[in-house]
């Protein structure tokens, strides 16, 4: 993609932006509410809503499952757990839709060259599908799914392995976020973070590190974003 725009650091190097997927990309959280309650059901659990929080946490599917299920179940039963919440996820997920705002931002972004990389707990197959539903797949230049790296969020390395795949630092890099171990995930690796939550989730986002939180893109403008790493460096007394 060539840089058209002004996503450029002041030595002249690419900046990038980092999406999570669930619930910053697509608005995902009531689909797998649903099929996570509806799974958990056929193995014998009747999962209160506040329990089910835990699933929207930013986690990998096995860390999910042997979160509820034990660590007592083999590796082999946790593979078919995973495809059967999946097969749940498949029949629900028709009400998936695109965050508020969010294309429209890509786009901005794209046009004012940036390079764009997701950095999601989901699976390979299912992060593929939903970028290709979306028409997004050619927008993302680096693509880190749960089954790239061996811990999920909070720990770093899904954001270490983004930044290192776009050749983009840290440094250079903004992550979205919308999930307290997503956004501690980012900060970990270094990386500015805007959280994304309406009123409710906003100071738990903050407390989790975010360097700024919006309800939707909608709002947002790209200036604004271009803003933040300034005022990051300006907060701990660094030169502008």
């Amino acid at each position: 993609m060539a840089n058209s725009g002004n996503g450029t650091s002041g030595n002249g190097h690419r900046k990038s932006v980092i999406f999570d997927m669930d619930g910053v990309i697509i608005d995902s959280h009531p689909a797998h509410r649903r099929a996570w309650q509806e799974f958990l059901a056929t193995v014998g659990l009747n999962v209160s809503p506040h329990e089910l929080d835990f699933i929207l946490d930013g986690r990998k599917r096995h860390e999910i499952l042997r979160h509820f299920l034990g660590e007592s179940v083999s590796d082999e039963q946790l593979s078919e757990y995973g495809r059967k919440k999946d097969e749940f996820f498949r029949r629900v997920s028709l009400q998936v839709h695109p965050v508020p705002g969010v294309i429209d931002f890509i786009s901005d972004l794209l046009r004012d060259g940036f390079l764009l990389g997701v950095a999601t707990s989901a699976s390979r197959t299912r992060t593929r599908s939903t970028l290709q539903h979306l028409r997004l797949t050619d927008s993302f230049s680096a693509v880190v799914t749960g089954d790239d790296v061996p811990k999920g969020k909070p720990d770093p390395a899904i954001y270490n392995l983004v930044c290192s795949r776009l050749k983009c630092g840290a440094g250079s890099s903004v992550a979205i976020e919308d999930s307290v171990s997503g956004i501690q995930a980012a900060k970990s690796a270094g990386l500015a973070c805007i959280g994304v939550g309406g009123s409710d989730a906003a100071a738990k986002l903050r407390g989790a590190g975010a360097d700024h939180v919006i309800e939707s893109f909608v709002s947002f403008s790209l200036s604004q974003l271009k803003l933040l790493p300034k005022a990051r460096r300006a907060s701990i007394g660094a030169p502008i």
